[in-house]
Protein backbone atom coordinates (compact mmCIF):
# COMPACT_ATOMS: atom_id res chain seq x y z
CA UNK A 1 0.00 0.00 0.00
CA UNK A 2 1.06 3.44 -0.73
CA UNK A 3 1.46 5.86 2.14
CA UNK A 4 0.40 8.67 0.04
CA UNK A 5 -3.13 8.59 0.38
CA UNK A 6 -5.03 11.30 0.29
CA UNK A 7 -7.88 11.18 2.82
CA UNK A 8 -8.05 8.16 5.84
CA UNK A 9 -6.35 5.08 6.13
CA UNK A 10 -9.43 3.62 7.91
CA UNK A 11 -13.35 2.90 7.64
CA UNK A 12 -15.87 2.60 10.18
CA UNK A 13 -17.45 -0.72 9.12
CA UNK A 14 -21.43 -1.47 9.99
CA UNK A 15 -22.40 -1.86 13.48
CA UNK A 16 -25.54 -3.76 14.27
CA UNK A 17 -28.74 -2.83 12.40
CA UNK A 18 -28.72 1.06 13.74
CA UNK A 19 -25.88 1.83 15.49
CA UNK A 20 -24.25 2.86 12.18
CA UNK A 21 -27.06 3.54 10.41
CA UNK A 22 -26.75 7.31 10.19
CA UNK A 23 -23.02 7.24 10.86
CA UNK A 24 -22.55 8.68 7.02
CA UNK A 25 -24.36 11.58 7.74
CA UNK A 26 -22.08 12.66 10.90
CA UNK A 27 -18.17 11.78 9.59
CA UNK A 28 -18.59 11.66 5.59
CA UNK A 29 -18.36 15.28 4.99
CA UNK A 30 -15.04 14.86 7.13
CA UNK A 31 -13.94 12.51 4.64
CA UNK A 32 -14.31 9.34 6.86
CA UNK A 33 -15.93 6.27 4.57
CA UNK A 34 -18.57 4.44 6.95
CA UNK A 35 -21.25 1.46 6.39
CA UNK A 36 -24.94 1.25 7.12
CA UNK A 37 -26.98 -1.61 7.49
CA UNK A 38 -30.08 -1.98 5.10
CA UNK A 39 -31.71 -5.11 6.58
CA UNK A 40 -34.58 -3.05 8.71
CA UNK A 41 -36.63 -1.02 6.49
CA UNK A 42 -38.56 -0.12 9.22
CA UNK A 43 -36.51 1.65 11.71
CA UNK A 44 -35.17 3.29 8.59
CA UNK A 45 -37.83 4.78 7.81
CA UNK A 46 -38.51 6.10 10.97
CA UNK A 47 -34.79 7.74 10.62
CA UNK A 48 -35.77 8.44 7.17
CA UNK A 49 -38.56 11.32 8.59
CA UNK A 50 -36.05 12.25 11.74
CA UNK A 51 -34.05 13.35 9.36
CA UNK A 52 -36.32 15.36 6.40
CA UNK A 53 -37.89 16.67 9.10
CA UNK A 54 -34.38 18.04 10.60
CA UNK A 55 -33.39 19.39 7.07
CA UNK A 56 -36.98 21.02 6.51
CA UNK A 57 -38.16 18.97 3.54
CA UNK A 58 -40.89 17.48 2.97
CA UNK A 59 -41.89 14.06 4.42
CA UNK A 60 -43.98 11.52 2.39
CA UNK A 61 -44.02 8.21 3.99
CA UNK A 62 -43.91 5.01 2.48
CA UNK A 63 -46.19 2.75 3.72
CA UNK A 64 -45.60 -1.23 4.21
CA UNK A 65 -48.94 -2.15 2.07
CA UNK A 66 -47.47 -0.46 -0.84
CA UNK A 67 -45.62 -2.33 -3.94
CA UNK A 68 -42.00 -2.15 -3.45
CA UNK A 69 -42.55 -0.53 -0.37
CA UNK A 70 -39.42 -2.20 1.26
CA UNK A 71 -36.75 -1.56 -1.81
CA UNK A 72 -38.38 1.86 -1.81
CA UNK A 73 -37.67 3.03 1.62
CA UNK A 74 -33.95 2.23 1.01
CA UNK A 75 -33.78 3.99 -2.07
CA UNK A 76 -35.18 6.84 -0.27
CA UNK A 77 -33.29 7.23 2.71
CA UNK A 78 -29.64 6.66 0.97
CA UNK A 79 -31.10 9.41 -1.19
CA UNK A 80 -31.54 11.71 1.34
CA UNK A 81 -28.47 10.68 3.38
CA UNK A 82 -26.28 11.68 -0.05
CA UNK A 83 -28.16 14.79 -0.04
CA UNK A 84 -27.30 15.95 3.49
CA UNK A 85 -23.99 14.92 3.31
CA UNK A 86 -23.29 17.14 -0.24
CA UNK A 87 -25.16 19.95 1.59
CA UNK A 88 -22.85 19.72 4.74
CA UNK A 89 -19.77 18.92 2.13
CA UNK A 90 -20.40 22.14 0.31
CA UNK A 91 -20.74 24.14 3.50
CA UNK A 92 -17.72 23.11 5.24
CA UNK A 93 -15.41 23.78 1.55
CA UNK A 94 -16.88 27.64 1.61
CA UNK A 95 -15.72 27.88 5.34
CA UNK A 96 -12.76 30.32 5.79
CA UNK A 97 -9.53 28.22 7.24
CA UNK A 98 -9.92 29.44 10.50
CA UNK A 99 -9.92 27.31 14.10
CA UNK A 100 -13.09 25.94 15.37
CA UNK A 101 -14.55 25.60 11.67
CA UNK A 102 -14.96 21.83 9.82
CA UNK A 103 -12.80 22.83 7.02
CA UNK A 104 -10.22 22.87 9.69
CA UNK A 105 -10.90 19.89 11.50
CA UNK A 106 -11.40 17.62 8.32
CA UNK A 107 -7.50 18.68 7.81
CA UNK A 108 -6.66 18.01 11.19
CA UNK A 109 -7.84 14.63 11.13
CA UNK A 110 -6.26 13.46 8.35
CA UNK A 111 -3.09 11.24 9.06
CA UNK A 112 0.07 12.94 8.95
CA UNK A 113 1.06 10.83 5.60
CA UNK A 114 -1.97 11.77 3.69
CA UNK A 115 -0.34 13.97 0.67
CA UNK A 116 -3.17 16.60 1.08
CA UNK A 117 -2.71 16.81 5.07
CA UNK A 118 1.34 17.92 4.12
CA UNK A 119 -0.34 20.10 1.33
CA UNK A 120 -2.21 21.56 4.41
CA UNK A 121 1.05 21.91 6.87
CA UNK A 122 2.57 23.57 3.71
CA UNK A 123 -0.40 26.21 3.07
CA UNK A 124 -0.41 27.28 7.11
CA UNK A 125 3.23 27.65 6.70
CA UNK A 126 2.87 30.21 3.84
CA UNK A 127 3.62 33.90 4.22
CA UNK A 128 2.50 35.17 1.36
CA UNK A 129 -1.18 36.19 0.96
CA UNK A 130 -1.83 35.61 -2.62
CA UNK A 131 -0.03 31.92 -2.08
CA UNK A 132 -2.03 31.10 0.86
CA UNK A 133 -5.43 32.00 -0.81
CA UNK A 134 -4.14 29.74 -4.05
CA UNK A 135 -2.84 27.02 -1.85
CA UNK A 136 -6.40 27.27 0.07
CA UNK A 137 -8.67 27.04 -2.61
CA UNK A 138 -6.78 23.93 -4.34
CA UNK A 139 -7.15 22.46 -1.32
CA UNK A 140 -11.04 23.03 -1.54
CA UNK A 141 -10.67 21.32 -4.87
CA UNK A 142 -8.85 18.05 -4.02
CA UNK A 143 -11.32 17.33 -0.78
CA UNK A 144 -12.88 14.37 -0.71
CA UNK A 145 -16.33 13.05 0.79
CA UNK A 146 -15.57 9.71 2.98
CA UNK A 147 -17.45 6.90 0.75
CA UNK A 148 -21.70 6.48 2.52
CA UNK A 149 -21.50 2.62 1.96
CA UNK A 150 -24.26 0.04 2.47
CA UNK A 151 -24.16 -3.84 4.11
CA UNK A 152 -26.13 -6.63 3.19
CA UNK A 153 -25.80 -9.80 5.02
CA UNK A 154 -26.77 -12.54 2.51
CA UNK A 155 -28.12 -15.08 4.16
CA UNK A 156 -30.96 -12.55 5.95
CA UNK A 157 -33.33 -13.17 2.83
CA UNK A 158 -36.55 -14.06 3.64
CA UNK A 159 -39.16 -14.72 0.83
CA UNK A 160 -42.29 -12.25 1.00
CA UNK A 161 -46.05 -12.22 0.59
CA UNK A 162 -47.90 -9.35 -0.84
CA UNK A 163 -51.34 -8.08 0.54
CA UNK A 164 -53.53 -11.30 -0.44
CA UNK A 165 -51.13 -13.81 1.07
CA UNK A 166 -49.50 -14.37 -2.53
CA UNK A 167 -45.76 -15.58 -2.31
CA UNK A 168 -43.48 -12.56 -4.18
CA UNK A 169 -41.17 -13.24 -6.87
CA UNK A 170 -37.50 -13.66 -5.78
CA UNK A 171 -36.52 -10.26 -6.46
CA UNK A 172 -38.87 -9.04 -3.49
CA UNK A 173 -37.10 -10.85 -1.17
CA UNK A 174 -35.51 -9.15 1.97
CA UNK A 175 -31.84 -9.51 0.35
CA UNK A 176 -32.61 -8.43 -2.82
CA UNK A 177 -35.19 -5.92 -2.52
CA UNK A 178 -32.42 -4.11 -0.50
CA UNK A 179 -29.95 -4.40 -3.41
CA UNK A 180 -32.63 -3.36 -5.30
CA UNK A 181 -32.91 -0.32 -3.31
CA UNK A 182 -29.13 0.68 -3.32
CA UNK A 183 -28.75 -0.17 -7.30
CA UNK A 184 -31.86 2.64 -7.64
CA UNK A 185 -30.30 5.10 -5.42
CA UNK A 186 -27.97 8.41 -6.58
CA UNK A 187 -24.89 6.84 -4.60
CA UNK A 188 -21.96 6.12 -5.96
CA UNK A 189 -20.31 4.15 -3.41
CA UNK A 190 -19.87 0.11 -2.33
CA UNK A 191 -22.02 -2.39 -1.20
CA UNK A 192 -20.92 -4.70 1.03
CA UNK A 193 -22.00 -8.48 0.95
CA UNK A 194 -21.50 -10.41 4.15
CA UNK A 195 -22.35 -13.55 5.60
CA UNK A 196 -21.23 -16.20 2.88
CA UNK A 197 -22.68 -16.51 -0.06
CA UNK A 198 -26.27 -16.24 -1.92
CA UNK A 199 -26.67 -17.69 -5.40
CA UNK A 200 -30.19 -15.97 -5.77
CA UNK A 201 -29.04 -12.48 -4.75
CA UNK A 202 -25.49 -13.17 -6.66
CA UNK A 203 -27.87 -13.99 -9.92
CA UNK A 204 -29.69 -11.02 -9.12
CA UNK A 205 -26.52 -8.63 -9.34
CA UNK A 206 -26.26 -8.94 -12.90
CA UNK A 207 -29.59 -7.01 -13.84
CA UNK A 208 -28.12 -3.80 -12.64
CA UNK A 209 -25.83 -1.87 -14.77
CA UNK A 210 -24.46 0.44 -12.47
CA UNK A 211 -22.06 -3.16 -11.37
CA UNK A 212 -20.77 -2.99 -14.91
CA UNK A 213 -18.18 -0.49 -16.03
CA UNK A 214 -18.74 2.66 -17.94
CA UNK A 215 -16.86 3.54 -21.29
CA UNK A 216 -13.65 4.36 -19.12
CA UNK A 217 -13.87 1.41 -16.89
CA UNK A 218 -15.22 2.64 -13.66
CA UNK A 219 -18.16 1.78 -11.48
CA UNK A 220 -21.24 3.67 -10.82
CA UNK A 221 -21.08 1.07 -7.87
CA UNK A 222 -18.88 -1.69 -6.23
CA UNK A 223 -19.32 -5.14 -5.08
CA UNK A 224 -17.16 -5.22 -1.56
CA UNK A 225 -16.55 -9.20 -0.10
CA UNK A 226 -16.77 -9.35 3.53
CA UNK A 227 -14.61 -12.53 3.79
CA UNK A 228 -12.78 -14.60 6.47
CA UNK A 229 -10.44 -16.97 4.62
CA UNK A 230 -8.97 -16.73 1.08
CA UNK A 231 -10.41 -19.93 -0.32
CA UNK A 232 -13.90 -18.45 0.31
CA UNK A 233 -13.24 -15.01 -1.24
CA UNK A 234 -12.05 -16.67 -4.07
CA UNK A 235 -14.79 -19.04 -4.76
CA UNK A 236 -17.08 -16.03 -4.30
CA UNK A 237 -15.37 -13.78 -6.69
CA UNK A 238 -14.90 -16.68 -9.19
CA UNK A 239 -18.41 -17.19 -9.49
CA UNK A 240 -19.73 -13.31 -9.69
CA UNK A 241 -16.41 -12.87 -12.31
CA UNK A 242 -18.34 -15.57 -14.40
CA UNK A 243 -21.46 -13.11 -14.76
CA UNK A 244 -19.63 -10.33 -15.16
CA UNK A 245 -19.82 -8.83 -11.60
CA UNK A 246 -16.18 -7.79 -10.47
CA UNK A 247 -14.99 -7.22 -6.72
CA UNK A 248 -13.39 -3.61 -6.13
CA UNK A 249 -12.54 -4.97 -2.41
CA UNK A 250 -12.11 -7.77 -0.31
CA UNK A 251 -13.02 -7.26 3.39
CA UNK A 252 -10.82 -9.29 5.55
CA UNK A 253 -12.53 -9.78 9.02
CA UNK A 254 -11.28 -12.02 11.73
CA UNK A 255 -13.55 -15.03 12.16
CA UNK A 256 -13.86 -14.34 16.04
CA UNK A 257 -12.06 -10.76 16.81
CA UNK A 258 -14.98 -8.76 15.38
CA UNK A 259 -18.07 -7.60 16.05
CA UNK A 260 -21.94 -9.08 15.11
CA UNK A 261 -22.12 -12.83 13.87
CA UNK A 262 -18.75 -14.42 14.25
CA UNK A 263 -17.71 -17.00 11.84
CA UNK A 264 -15.06 -19.00 13.27
CA UNK A 265 -12.91 -20.50 10.16
CA UNK A 266 -11.52 -24.09 10.65
CA UNK A 267 -8.55 -22.51 13.33
CA UNK A 268 -7.12 -20.40 10.63
CA UNK A 269 -6.21 -16.97 12.17
CA UNK A 270 -5.98 -13.55 11.08
CA UNK A 271 -2.26 -13.47 10.58
CA UNK A 272 -1.61 -16.51 8.41
CA UNK A 273 -5.08 -15.45 5.72
CA UNK A 274 -3.18 -12.29 5.70
CA UNK A 275 -0.14 -13.42 4.29
CA UNK A 276 -1.64 -15.61 1.91
CA UNK A 277 -3.44 -12.87 0.51
CA UNK A 278 -0.37 -10.56 0.30
CA UNK A 279 1.30 -13.52 -1.38
CA UNK A 280 -1.66 -14.88 -3.79
CA UNK A 281 -3.25 -11.60 -4.46
CA UNK A 282 -1.77 -11.51 -8.18
CA UNK A 283 -2.19 -14.92 -9.02
CA UNK A 284 -6.03 -14.24 -7.75
CA UNK A 285 -6.66 -11.22 -9.83
CA UNK A 286 -5.08 -12.74 -13.20
CA UNK A 287 -7.63 -15.71 -12.71
CA UNK A 288 -10.57 -13.74 -11.71
CA UNK A 289 -10.03 -11.04 -14.82
CA UNK A 290 -9.76 -13.98 -17.47
CA UNK A 291 -13.19 -15.02 -16.01
CA UNK A 292 -14.77 -11.66 -15.66
CA UNK A 293 -13.18 -10.17 -18.99
CA UNK A 294 -15.14 -13.07 -20.53
CA UNK A 295 -17.95 -12.55 -19.06
CA UNK A 296 -18.29 -8.43 -19.18
CA UNK A 297 -17.49 -8.68 -23.39
CA UNK A 298 -20.71 -11.10 -24.13
CA UNK A 299 -22.46 -7.99 -22.32
CA UNK A 300 -21.50 -6.03 -24.93
CA UNK A 301 -18.69 -4.08 -22.78
CA UNK A 302 -14.84 -3.62 -23.68
CA UNK A 303 -12.11 -3.97 -21.36
CA UNK A 304 -8.67 -4.40 -21.52
CA UNK A 305 -7.06 -4.91 -18.18
CA UNK A 306 -8.27 -5.41 -14.54
CA UNK A 307 -10.18 -3.24 -12.60
CA UNK A 308 -8.21 -2.27 -9.23
CA UNK A 309 -8.87 -4.03 -6.32
CA UNK A 310 -8.43 -3.42 -2.28
CA UNK A 311 -7.98 -5.63 0.19
CA UNK A 312 -8.48 -4.21 3.52
CA UNK A 313 -8.73 -5.31 7.08
CA UNK A 314 -10.89 -5.59 9.94
CA UNK A 315 -11.78 -6.88 13.70
CA UNK A 316 -9.99 -5.98 16.77
CA UNK A 317 -7.40 -3.35 15.85
CA UNK A 318 -6.73 -1.62 19.22
CA UNK A 319 -3.77 0.48 18.79
CA UNK A 320 -2.00 2.84 16.09
CA UNK A 321 0.98 0.18 15.51
CA UNK A 322 -0.74 -2.31 15.19
CA UNK A 323 -2.65 -0.60 12.83
CA UNK A 324 0.83 1.29 11.12
CA UNK A 325 1.61 -2.86 10.98
CA UNK A 326 -0.67 -4.43 8.98
CA UNK A 327 -0.95 -1.15 6.83
CA UNK A 328 2.75 -1.81 5.92
CA UNK A 329 3.83 -5.59 6.56
CA UNK A 330 0.66 -6.61 4.79
CA UNK A 331 0.41 -3.96 2.19
CA UNK A 332 -3.53 -3.54 2.97
CA UNK A 333 -4.95 -0.61 1.42
CA UNK A 334 -6.81 0.36 4.53
CA UNK A 335 -8.31 -1.29 7.99
CA UNK A 336 -11.57 -0.96 9.64
CA UNK A 337 -12.31 0.20 13.42
CA UNK A 338 -15.92 -0.76 14.45
CA UNK A 339 -16.57 -1.83 18.14
CA UNK A 340 -14.85 1.43 19.71
CA UNK A 341 -16.75 3.87 17.75
CA UNK A 342 -19.26 2.73 19.81
CA UNK A 343 -18.04 4.40 22.69
CA UNK A 344 -18.09 7.51 20.46
CA UNK A 345 -21.80 9.05 20.82
CA UNK A 346 -21.43 11.83 17.98
CA UNK A 347 -21.12 9.03 15.54
CA UNK A 348 -23.06 5.52 16.42
CA UNK A 349 -26.33 5.34 17.97
CA UNK A 350 -25.98 3.88 21.65
CA UNK A 351 -28.39 4.98 23.79
CA UNK A 352 -27.32 6.51 27.49
CA UNK A 353 -27.91 3.64 29.49
CA UNK A 354 -25.89 1.20 27.23
CA UNK A 355 -23.13 3.48 26.58
CA UNK A 356 -22.17 3.34 30.64
CA UNK A 357 -22.35 0.33 30.71
CA UNK A 358 -19.85 -0.43 27.36
CA UNK A 359 -17.77 2.02 29.14
CA UNK A 360 -17.80 0.29 32.34
CA UNK A 361 -17.55 -2.95 31.02
CA UNK A 362 -14.63 -5.34 32.15
CA UNK A 363 -13.57 -8.10 29.78
CA UNK A 364 -15.72 -10.61 31.25
CA UNK A 365 -18.97 -8.85 29.95
CA UNK A 366 -17.89 -9.99 26.35
CA UNK A 367 -18.85 -13.16 25.03
CA UNK A 368 -19.47 -15.54 21.70
CA UNK A 369 -22.96 -16.73 22.21
CA UNK A 370 -25.53 -19.20 20.58
CA UNK A 371 -27.87 -16.22 21.20
CA UNK A 372 -28.65 -15.49 17.41
CA UNK A 373 -31.66 -17.24 15.70
CA UNK A 374 -29.26 -17.55 12.17
CA UNK A 375 -27.57 -20.27 14.16
CA UNK A 376 -23.94 -18.04 13.11
CA UNK A 377 -21.98 -17.62 16.47
CA UNK A 378 -22.65 -13.89 18.02
CA UNK A 379 -20.90 -11.64 19.99
CA UNK A 380 -22.77 -10.68 23.06
CA UNK A 381 -22.79 -8.12 26.05
CA UNK A 382 -23.73 -9.95 29.69
CA UNK A 383 -24.87 -6.30 30.79
CA UNK A 384 -27.91 -5.73 27.81
CA UNK A 385 -30.81 -4.59 28.33
CA UNK A 386 -32.40 -7.43 25.75
CA UNK A 387 -30.11 -10.29 27.55
CA UNK A 388 -31.65 -8.80 31.05
CA UNK A 389 -35.09 -9.68 29.87
CA UNK A 390 -34.35 -12.76 28.50
CA UNK A 391 -33.36 -14.16 31.63
CA UNK A 392 -36.62 -12.09 33.29
CA UNK A 393 -39.11 -13.86 30.82
CA UNK A 394 -37.36 -17.23 31.50
CA UNK A 395 -37.92 -16.70 35.39
CA UNK A 396 -41.45 -15.88 34.44
CA UNK A 397 -41.62 -19.19 32.53
CA UNK A 398 -42.31 -16.98 29.06
CA UNK A 399 -39.53 -17.34 26.91
CA UNK A 400 -39.03 -16.36 24.26
CA UNK A 401 -39.70 -13.10 22.43
CA UNK A 402 -42.84 -11.85 20.14
CA UNK A 403 -41.76 -11.74 16.42
CA UNK A 404 -42.92 -8.91 14.18
CA UNK A 405 -40.22 -7.81 12.08
CA UNK A 406 -39.55 -11.53 10.85
CA UNK A 407 -36.42 -10.37 9.55
CA UNK A 408 -34.51 -13.82 10.57
CA UNK A 409 -37.61 -16.24 9.99
CA UNK A 410 -36.34 -19.64 8.97
CA UNK A 411 -37.38 -22.91 11.14
CA UNK A 412 -39.89 -25.09 9.83
CA UNK A 413 -39.57 -27.77 12.06
CA UNK A 414 -42.99 -27.25 13.67
CA UNK A 415 -44.70 -25.31 11.28
CA UNK A 416 -45.27 -25.01 7.46
CA UNK A 417 -44.73 -20.99 7.41
CA UNK A 418 -40.77 -20.23 8.65
CA UNK A 419 -40.82 -18.82 12.31
CA UNK A 420 -38.07 -17.61 14.15
CA UNK A 421 -36.02 -19.73 17.19
CA UNK A 422 -35.83 -16.73 19.25
CA UNK A 423 -39.68 -16.25 19.45
CA UNK A 424 -42.09 -17.37 21.86
CA UNK A 425 -44.21 -19.30 19.47
CA UNK A 426 -40.81 -22.06 18.53
CA UNK A 427 -39.37 -22.36 21.59
CA UNK A 428 -43.03 -22.90 23.03
CA UNK A 429 -42.80 -25.66 21.03
CA UNK A 430 -39.52 -27.06 21.25
CA UNK A 431 -39.59 -26.71 24.87
CA UNK A 432 -42.71 -28.79 24.80
CA UNK A 433 -40.93 -31.08 22.43
CA UNK A 434 -38.15 -32.12 24.63
CA UNK A 435 -40.26 -32.14 28.06
CA UNK A 436 -41.89 -35.21 26.38
CA UNK A 437 -38.83 -37.39 25.95
CA UNK A 438 -39.20 -40.38 28.11
CA UNK A 439 -37.03 -40.88 30.03
CA UNK A 440 -35.39 -37.42 30.34
CA UNK A 441 -32.25 -36.80 28.68
CA UNK A 442 -29.41 -36.53 30.92
CA UNK A 443 -28.21 -33.23 29.27
CA UNK A 444 -32.15 -31.97 29.35
CA UNK A 445 -30.70 -29.02 30.93
CA UNK A 446 -28.00 -28.13 28.49
CA UNK A 447 -30.89 -28.53 25.69
CA UNK A 448 -33.26 -26.28 27.45
CA UNK A 449 -30.33 -23.83 27.45
CA UNK A 450 -29.98 -23.93 23.89
CA UNK A 451 -33.26 -23.29 23.15
CA UNK A 452 -33.71 -20.43 25.43
CA UNK A 453 -30.61 -18.51 24.59
CA UNK A 454 -31.56 -17.11 21.22
CA UNK A 455 -32.76 -13.45 21.32
CA UNK A 456 -35.11 -11.20 19.07
CA UNK A 457 -32.45 -9.38 17.11
CA UNK A 458 -34.94 -7.66 14.62
CA UNK A 459 -35.85 -5.21 17.19
CA UNK A 460 -33.29 -5.29 19.65
CA UNK A 461 -30.26 -3.99 17.27
CA UNK A 462 -32.23 -1.39 16.66
CA UNK A 463 -33.88 -0.24 19.36
CA UNK A 464 -30.46 1.77 20.77
CA UNK A 465 -30.95 3.78 17.84
CA UNK A 466 -34.76 4.60 18.58
CA UNK A 467 -34.04 5.64 21.99
CA UNK A 468 -31.25 7.86 20.99
CA UNK A 469 -33.16 9.52 18.77
CA UNK A 470 -36.81 9.96 20.70
CA UNK A 471 -38.07 8.27 18.40
CA UNK A 472 -39.35 4.66 20.27
CA UNK A 473 -43.51 4.77 20.15
CA UNK A 474 -45.52 3.80 23.48
CA UNK A 475 -45.50 0.04 23.93
CA UNK A 476 -42.84 -0.74 22.31
CA UNK A 477 -39.68 -3.16 23.49
CA UNK A 478 -37.17 -1.09 24.80
CA UNK A 479 -34.50 -4.00 25.12
CA UNK A 480 -31.06 -3.66 23.71
CA UNK A 481 -29.30 -5.82 21.80
CA UNK A 482 -25.49 -4.80 21.35
CA UNK A 483 -22.37 -7.06 19.76
CA UNK A 484 -19.46 -5.26 20.67
CA UNK A 485 -16.73 -7.23 19.70
CA UNK A 486 -14.31 -8.62 22.45
CA UNK A 487 -11.56 -5.57 21.69
CA UNK A 488 -13.85 -3.27 23.44
CA UNK A 489 -12.83 -4.59 26.62
CA UNK A 490 -9.93 -2.15 26.64
CA UNK A 491 -11.58 0.71 26.09
CA UNK A 492 -13.07 2.12 29.20
CA UNK A 493 -14.62 5.46 28.64
CA UNK A 494 -16.73 7.79 26.04
CA UNK A 495 -14.64 9.50 23.38
CA UNK A 496 -15.18 12.25 20.86
CA UNK A 497 -14.25 11.51 17.58
CA UNK A 498 -11.13 13.89 17.12
CA UNK A 499 -10.07 11.38 20.32
CA UNK A 500 -10.64 8.36 18.45
CA UNK A 501 -9.02 9.51 15.28
CA UNK A 502 -6.01 10.72 17.12
CA UNK A 503 -5.75 7.30 19.00
CA UNK A 504 -6.01 5.18 15.45
CA UNK A 505 -3.43 7.29 13.58
CA UNK A 506 -1.05 7.84 16.81
CA UNK A 507 -1.40 11.10 17.90
CA UNK A 508 -2.74 10.15 21.10
CA UNK A 509 -2.60 6.56 22.94
CA UNK A 510 -6.09 6.19 24.53
CA UNK A 511 -4.67 2.89 25.86
CA UNK A 512 -1.70 3.93 27.53
CA UNK A 513 -2.44 2.87 31.23
CA UNK A 514 -3.84 -0.65 29.81
CA UNK A 515 -1.94 -3.75 29.95
CA UNK A 516 -3.27 -4.94 26.46
CA UNK A 517 -2.24 -8.41 24.81
CA UNK A 518 -1.24 -7.91 20.99
CA UNK A 519 -4.26 -8.35 18.39
CA UNK A 520 -3.17 -11.59 16.85
CA UNK A 521 -2.90 -12.67 20.49
CA UNK A 522 -6.15 -11.91 21.65
CA UNK A 523 -7.59 -13.35 18.65
CA UNK A 524 -5.87 -16.95 19.28
CA UNK A 525 -6.86 -16.81 22.57
CA UNK A 526 -10.46 -16.78 21.34
CA UNK A 527 -9.69 -19.76 19.35
CA UNK A 528 -7.99 -21.62 21.95
CA UNK A 529 -11.15 -21.15 24.09
CA UNK A 530 -13.91 -21.71 20.93
CA UNK A 531 -11.90 -25.33 20.33
CA UNK A 532 -11.86 -26.41 24.23
CA UNK A 533 -15.44 -25.17 24.18
CA UNK A 534 -16.92 -26.86 21.17
CA UNK A 535 -14.41 -30.21 22.47
CA UNK A 536 -15.97 -30.08 25.76
CA UNK A 537 -19.58 -29.88 24.21
CA UNK A 538 -19.11 -32.78 21.58
CA UNK A 539 -17.14 -35.15 23.91
CA UNK A 540 -20.23 -37.26 24.61
CA UNK A 541 -20.91 -37.46 20.72
CA UNK A 542 -17.90 -36.91 18.97
CA UNK A 543 -18.60 -38.84 15.96
CA UNK A 544 -15.62 -39.66 13.16
CA UNK A 545 -16.54 -36.41 11.14
CA UNK A 546 -16.37 -33.76 13.89
CA UNK A 547 -12.93 -35.56 15.39
CA UNK A 548 -11.09 -35.12 12.08
CA UNK A 549 -12.78 -31.28 12.03
CA UNK A 550 -11.22 -30.89 15.70
CA UNK A 551 -7.45 -32.27 14.48
CA UNK A 552 -7.67 -29.98 11.84
CA UNK A 553 -9.02 -27.45 13.85
CA UNK A 554 -6.35 -27.84 16.58
CA UNK A 555 -3.64 -28.47 13.72
CA UNK A 556 -4.31 -25.20 12.16
CA UNK A 557 -3.90 -23.20 15.28
CA UNK A 558 -0.83 -24.62 15.86
CA UNK A 559 0.48 -24.17 12.24
CA UNK A 560 -0.82 -20.29 13.52
CA UNK A 561 1.50 -20.34 16.43
CA UNK A 562 4.55 -21.41 14.59
CA UNK A 563 3.94 -18.32 12.07
CA UNK A 564 3.37 -15.75 14.78
CA UNK A 565 6.88 -17.16 16.18
CA UNK A 566 8.65 -16.38 12.92
CA UNK A 567 6.41 -12.96 12.54
CA UNK A 568 7.31 -11.18 16.30
CA UNK A 569 10.94 -10.19 14.90
CA UNK A 570 9.75 -8.61 11.97
CA UNK A 571 7.52 -5.93 14.08
CA UNK A 572 9.73 -3.04 13.70
CA UNK A 573 7.48 -0.40 15.52
CA UNK A 574 7.39 -2.29 19.09
CA UNK A 575 10.16 -2.24 21.62
CA UNK A 576 11.82 -4.99 22.31
CA UNK A 577 10.22 -5.90 25.73
CA UNK A 578 6.81 -5.91 24.01
CA UNK A 579 8.19 -8.60 21.42
CA UNK A 580 9.53 -10.87 24.03
CA UNK A 581 5.79 -10.76 26.15
CA UNK A 582 4.36 -12.14 22.90
CA UNK A 583 7.02 -14.51 22.52
CA UNK A 584 6.31 -16.00 26.18
CA UNK A 585 2.25 -15.57 25.65
CA UNK A 586 2.69 -17.47 22.30
CA UNK A 587 4.69 -20.56 23.92
CA UNK A 588 1.96 -20.57 27.34
CA UNK A 589 -0.33 -20.92 24.73
CA UNK A 590 0.95 -23.57 22.74
CA UNK A 591 1.80 -25.57 25.88
CA UNK A 592 -2.11 -24.86 26.72
CA UNK A 593 -2.97 -26.63 23.61
CA UNK A 594 -1.12 -29.22 23.09
CA UNK A 595 -1.90 -30.70 26.77
CA UNK A 596 -5.81 -30.65 25.27
CA UNK A 597 -6.88 -34.00 24.59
Amino acid sequence: MSTENTTHTFHIPVLGLGYSVDTPIKVSHLGISSVASIVDDEMIERMRKFHTLKTGETFTPIFSGEHDFRSRRITAYLDLMERIVNIQFDNLRQQPFEQGNDITRYFELLPDTSSLKKRYKKMLLSENPEEKKWMQNALRHAMKKGAIDVNIMSKVDKLNKDVYGETLPDDFSDASAGLHGFANSTLTSSLILSAGMNPRLYNYLESFKDFHPDEDGNFNKKIILKVSDFRSAFIQAKFLAKKGIWVSEFRIESGLNCGGHAFATEGYLLGPILEEFKDRKQEMLTELFALYQTAIELKGYKISKAPAVKITVQGGIGTAEEDQFLLEHYQVDATGWGSPFLLVPEVTNVDEDTLKDLAEAKSEDYYISNSSPLGVLFNNFKKSSAEKQRLERLAAGRPGSPCKKKYLVSNTEFTSEPICTASRQYQHLKIRQLQSVDPKPADYDELFNAITEKLCLCDGLSTSTLLKNHLLKPRENSAVSICPGPNLAWFSKVYSLDEMVSHIYGKIDLLSKVDRPNMFINELNLYVDYYKKDLEANARKLNEKKKKYLIRFKEQLLVGIEYYKDLVPKITNQTLAYKAEMIRQLRGIEMELREVR
